[in-house]
């Protein structure tokens, strides 16, 4: 029997708590491994992360090859490299930002992609100057 998975389940369907690996089996020889294992960091990333790194590993960690192959800017390169360095608990090396520059960034990021007006834009940051 082959079981192919593309990513392991980190939470629990039912409750959305984190899971533990209880199992482990060798699908050549049958040997079976029980006990409690935490699955490592990477598998704990949404998968928006993991196909940015994938990206990014692909360009060789290039940030300008990395805006060409998704289309968006160095800004929002850096914001998601960053955002994947905090998921996995690395320090982004930069001082915090504060929540008023991260509110400009996202609604300049979904700008961006098509997802909002011009003129919504310019509202919402009307909005977050508040």
């Amino acid at each position: 029997m082959r079981i192919i998975s593309n990513k392991i389940l980190n939470r629990c369907p039912v409750c959305e708590h984190e899971m533990i690996i209880t199992n482990l089996a060798c699908n050549n020889c049958r040997t079976k491994i029980e006990g409690e294992f935490l699955p490592s960091k990477f598998c704990r990333l949404p998968q928006e992360q993991i196909e940015f790194i994938e990206v990014f590993l692909k360009c060789r960690g290039s940030i300008k090859d990395v805006e060409k192959e998704l289309g968006i800017s160095y800004p929002t390169v850096r914001n998601r490299l960053d955002s994947v360095l905090q998921t996995l608990g690395y320090g982004t090396g930069k001082a915090e930002i504060p929540l008023e520059s991260t509110n400009h960034q996202n609604i300049l990021d979904a700008l961006e992609k098509g997802e909002i007006t011009p003129e919504e834009a310019a509202q919402q940051l009307r909005k977050v100057k508040r």
